[in-house]
This record gives structure tokens, C-alpha cells and sequence, in this order.
């Protein structure tokens, strides 16, 4: 799957292409109107993700009627810098398939860019290890049959664990996937909301899943034992 990003700020255009990248994406970065247009009208993509205020008078929107014109119906997330009636109408109007508010996290970039590719390609909703099974769409949490509750962040945190299951992760990489990349979290929050996973997904079992790597950080165990 290749997508492309149009996003003017660099920092935010670098962490949503490692964090699909990490995902097993091909990304392609642009960051200006011209350079967007060109690459979404030419090049083949399955979703283009869009800043809404890219550098032109017009507005991100300028870039999807240019690929509208050209026969191009690759699906665009806009990303905008607020959540309004606006946003909508442009959605119905045909100008994106989905918006974005800033700020956002990683994981809310994430839900929405599986959810649109998978128009084309449908991809498995299940994500498990072990007796431990995360539904991506229902948002249900179960393990040995026993249905689990968590919070946003606790099921964003999960999640992403999930998916780098076998592969420790740093505090750093799960601040920038789970929380706002404008919020200001320290790392010991990090440590905070894996206690309290741990405490819903380990606690109540004899085999521990969650693990914690020395000198490296936490990382789901797809073989638990106790």
C-alpha cells in the first residue's frame, strides 16, 4: 500500500510517515501545494493524507479538485486545524473522504487511514496474541473469553503494542504514537498507563503478556507464560 502525505509542517510530515511506515506502508512526502498536486495527479497512491492549509491561497481543497478533475478518486484524509460544520460539508461535497482535527495523535491517524484503504484492500480487524484478542473496529478488548475494558489511551497504548508485538518500544515512540504530538507527556505517563493495562490484561491471568525489556521498554509477548 502506498500513501502520500502533503503536510507544510515537517515535523508533523515525519512523524505520520515513520509511524506508517512502521506499519508497512509506502510513504511519499510533499510539503507545498505544487509539489502535492503533482505527486497525487501522477503517481499512483491508495490514500493521500492532506493538510488542509498547505501553502497556497486556496487551501488544501485545491489539491483534491485538481485530482477530481484529472480522474483521480484516491481517497483523502484532510487534516484540518479544527473540527467544524465546514469540515463536513466539504466531506459531502466531495472535497475529502475523512478529516482530522489538530491536534491528533498517531493512533488517530492510524484508525482512519486503515479504515479508508480498506475500501480497496480489506484488511484483518483482529490483532491477538495469545488468548488476548484487540478488535479495530468494534473496539472490543477480550482475553481468555473474559471481555476487557479500557480507556482511549489504554486501547490506542494496546494496540500499538499489538501490532510491534515481539519488538520492545521505547517510552519515546509510545508518547509520539499515543498522545497529541502538541501535548507535553512525560515519560513516566508512559510507565503510569502501562500499570494500569497491566492491571486489566496481566493481573487477573497466570500468564503475563505484557513485558517490560530493561534499558529498552515494553513489548507485547506473542508466546505468554507465566
Amino acid at each position: 500500500m502506498r500513501i502520500l502525505v502533503v503536510e507544510k509542517e515537517h515535523k508533523i510530515a515525519r512523524s505520520i510517515k515513520q509511524s506508517l511506515e512502521q506499519e508497512g506502508y509506502d510513504v511519499d512526502s510533499a510539503y507545498d501545494s505544487d509539489e502535492g498536486s503533482s505527486a497525487a495527479v501522477s503517481q499512483q497512491y491508495d490514500l493521500i493524507i492532506l493538510d488542509e492549509k498547505i501553502s497556497n491561497k486556496s487551501g488544501g481543497g485545491s489539491i483534491v479538485n485538481t485530482m477530481r478533475n484529472a480522474k483521480v478518486h484516491t481517497p483523502v484524509l484532510m487534516l484540518t486545524d479544527k473540527k467544524t460544520d465546514k469540515n463536513r460539508s466539504k466531506i459531502a461535497n466531495g472535497d475529502a473522504d475523512s478529516y482530522l482535527a489538530k491536534p491528533f495523535s498517531l493512533s488517530q491517524i492510524m484508525t482512519n487511514v486503515r479504515r479508508l484503504v480498506k475500501r480497496s484492500s480489506p484488511t484483518e480487524s483482529i490483532l491477538s496474541a495469545g488468548d488476548l484478542h484487540l478488535d479495530t473496529e468494534t473496539y472490543a478488548v477480550t482475553r481468555a473469553g473474559k471481555n476487557i475494558n479500557l480507556t482511549t489511551k489504554e486501547f490506542a497504548l494496546l494496540e500499538y503494542l499489538l501490532r510491534n508485538q515481539d519488538r520492545p518500544s521505547s517510552k519515546e515512540t509510545i508518547v509520539a504514537y499515543v498522545w497529541d504530538y502538541e501535548a507535553d507527556v512525560l515519560l513516566n505517563t508512559v510507565e503510569v498507563y502501562v500499570k494500569y493495562l497491566r492491571a486489566k490484561i496481566d493481573d487477573p491471568f497466570d500468564s503475563k503478556i505484557l513485558k517490560t525489556v530493561r534499558g529498552f521498554g515494553y513489548k507485547i509477548d506473542s508466546s505468554p507464560n507465566t
